[in-house]
């Protein structure tokens, strides 16, 4: 691996700072976009129908997701409907479950059959990626978020994991399953590794990006200088002993 361009994965920025994600739809590294009410809260967003349809009117070439937060089936489904015609190429962000653990299948079962194309989040084991795939509607487009950093907190590896939701998703070729919550930087090659089709990648991490395949020579020289260069900025000194004359005897 040598550039971004032999990357395979598809990057979707996740985030809701709208100067932002507009400056990353500029990108052509980037293949779509998420966020989530929790991500909306942190930016200060208080109005979330107008946050959402500024994020559509400016970005349409690329997919984009916005969730649902009621907390009931019928209530999901009807802001499902509601999100789903803002713009086509939004992407309905439905949770596994509710609140009280209750499957969400009845929803996405629904808005699948409708051909809205749903992306079902907060996924951790390949059961419910199973549960979720017999609900899907086989010609409907969908993503499946399966949240791998959050797993890999818990002191799991996510790779077999992700390997086997993979496998899981073979019946379902227009589903698309997502590497979601990674926790650094090299997850995008394990992603890319285990064939996902998706990863979400937070601003920060995106940041990173002009270095891949970058030379480890040059960059050990550069964070000996970035090192150097900080301590001199920062004016460190440390007094050091006078070497005592050697006297002879």
């Amino acid at each position: 691996m040598t550039t971004v361009a032999d990357l395979n994965i598809k990057i979707f920025a996740d985030g809701a700072d709208i100067s932002g994600m507009l400056e990353l739809a500029r990108n052509p590294i980037i293949k779509g976009f998420t966020t989530n009410p929790t991500l909306m809260r942190k930016s200060g967003i208080s109005d979330y129908e107008a946050f959402a349809r500024e994020v559509l009117a400016a970005i349409h070439d690329r997919p984009v997701s916005f969730e649902v937060f009621a907390d009931d089936h019928d209530g999901m489904l009807a802001q499902g409907r509601m999100i789903g015609g803002w713009a086509p190429n939004v992407n309905v962000k439905i949770p596994v479950t509710n609140t009280r653990g209750e499957f969400c299948g009845p929803v996405i079962d629904a808005l699948s059959g409708e051909g809205i194309a749903v992306n079902v989040t907060a996924i951790m084991t390949p059961d419910q990626v199973r549960a979720v795939s017999r609900c899907l509607a086989p010609a409907a487009s969908a993503i499946i978020s399966v949240f791998a950093g959050r797993v890999a907190d818990t002191g799991r590896d996510p790779i077999p994991l992700m390997s086997e939701c993979l496998e899981v998703l073979s019946e379902r070729p227009r589903a698309e399953l997502l590497w979601a919550s990674p926790r650094e930087f090299l997850n995008i090659f394990h992603a890319e590794q285990v064939g996902c089709h998706i990863i979400t990648v937070t601003s920060d991490l995106l940041a990173k990006l002009g270095g891949v395949g970058k030379d480890l020579d040059q960059f050990s020289l550069e964070t000996v200088q970035m090192f150097f260069r900080d301590a001199i900025g920062a004016g460190y000194s440390i007094r050091t002993p006078a070497v005592p004359k050697h006297v002879a005897v």
